[in-house]
């Protein structure tokens, strides 16, 4: 908008019971317009993990992993920090409480009161935190309901009235699946996901969403459409990992204000509660028996102790065969190729191996990356 008709504005604004010649669109605009003097509220963070702050009011957040990843136990944990100052890796922002709905559109109810007996009420300590379901005005801390037989268009309904009724600070939707009839349908995703985003924003709160990655092993974006725009609208994305030896890992994926790197590890007690865990060591690629027979044995060497490892030096020369330099993606294309290896993860490794041992180097050119064999 020029000048001018920013004056007409300014003069029209003046005398608001006088008719206007600016359309409603117009007034619209300019009420969503960002300068850099534009006074905005402060961002407020319910809680931190690693020190920095998360869980925004007026946001959306995913957290999202496979089938059995540890969703409904961190879902459970962020529960129980509304009412505890600290949980785990979950810190509290402010000293009062905070209000939860805990809206659950998947499980029995008999799972959704199992986890609300046996695993959250367990881990409030009742002389630190006032009662959950005392019912003063405002509602109690505490609010749960189980959709999970209502029709998916009364899911929705009832979430608004829920939100409205209860004035959460955090909405936990386990999940948001159950809120469409087909997860690939993108006009009903996009409906969903802005209305979500305005209740937070109406409500002051905080709407974390559960879904499920797609089920393929090596994909790990969020499960349809809804988990596209989902992907696309939230201010942050977690990732719960099943590890073995029932251990769960809990990352941060992405972030639009504050990246942490930390990963964090926890287990679960006897008593059924979790406890934080150092990470499960990892199994050496040199013991992974299973592999061996897949891979061109030219390029394995056995050691005495039954286990093996790659000749670097001779698959990497080999797949050079001559040349005084060779592209990045064709020495991945050639070294695969020739030591029929399937992972590009694996791959990874064994390039590093390669630079890390001088057997090749690396160099760019035109932005362009390139290797050659190192000089003996």
């Amino acid at each position: 908008m020029d000048n001018q008709a920013l004056t007409q504005l300014d003069t029209e604004l003046k005398h608001a019971g006088e008719d206007t010649t600016l359309s409603p669109l117009m007034l619209q605009l300019e009420q969503l317009r960002i300068t850099p003097d534009k006074q905005l509220p402060k961002m407020e963070f319910l809680f931190r993990v690693n020190g920095k702050p998360c869980f925004p009011r007026k946001e959306l957040v995913a957290i999202t992993g496979k089938a059995k990843s540890g969703k409904t136990f961190v879902s459970s944990m962020l529960i129980a920090c509304c009412q505890m100052r600290d949980v785990l890796f979950f810190h509290r922002e402010q000293e009062q409480p905070l209000r939860v709905l805990w809206y659950d559109t998947e499980q029995s109810d008999e799972s959704t009161q199992d986890i609300l007996k046996n695993r959250i009420l367990k881990m409030v300590v009742p002389s630190q935190s006032p009662s959950l379901f005392d019912k003063p005005s405002p509602p109690c801390l505490l609010d749960i309901f189980n959709v999970r037989i209502t029709e998916w268009k009364e899911r929705r309904s009832l979430l608004l009235e829920a939100v409205r009724m209860c004035s959460p600070d955090l909405v936990i939707i386990d999940g948001i699946r159950d809120l469409v009839n087909d997860i690939n349908d993108g006009v009903l995703a996009q409906e969903v996901m802005e209305e979500l985003m305005k209740l937070a924003s109406d409500n002051q709160c905080c709407i974390a969403c559960v879904l499920h990655q797609n089920k393929s092993g090596e994909d790990h974006n969020l499960r349809g459409w809804i988990g596209t725009e989902l992907t696309n609208k939230a201010f942050e994305i977690y990732t719960c990992e099943k590890l073995p030896h029932r251990i769960f890992k809990f990352e941060q994926d992405n972030s639009r204000k504050y990246d942490w790197d930390q990963k964090f590890y926890f287990t679960v007690n006897e008593n059924g509660l979790p406890i934080m865990s150092d990470a499960p060591e990892e199994k050496s690629n040199n013991t992974r028996q299973d592999k061996l027979p897949q891979l061109k044995k030219e390029y394995i060497v056995q050691n005495e102790d039954g286990g093996w490892q790659f000749d670097v030096q001779k698959l990497f020369l080999d797949a050079m065969h001559g040349k005084e330099e060779i592209g990045g993606g064709e020495l991945k294309s050639e070294v695969c190729d020739l030591a029929n290896i399937c992972s590009y993860k694996f791959y990874n490794k064994l390039l590093a191996e390669a630079l890390e041992h001088k057997v090749i180097t690396k160099y760019t050119r035109d932005r362009l990356t390139f290797y050659a064999p190192a000089p003996f």
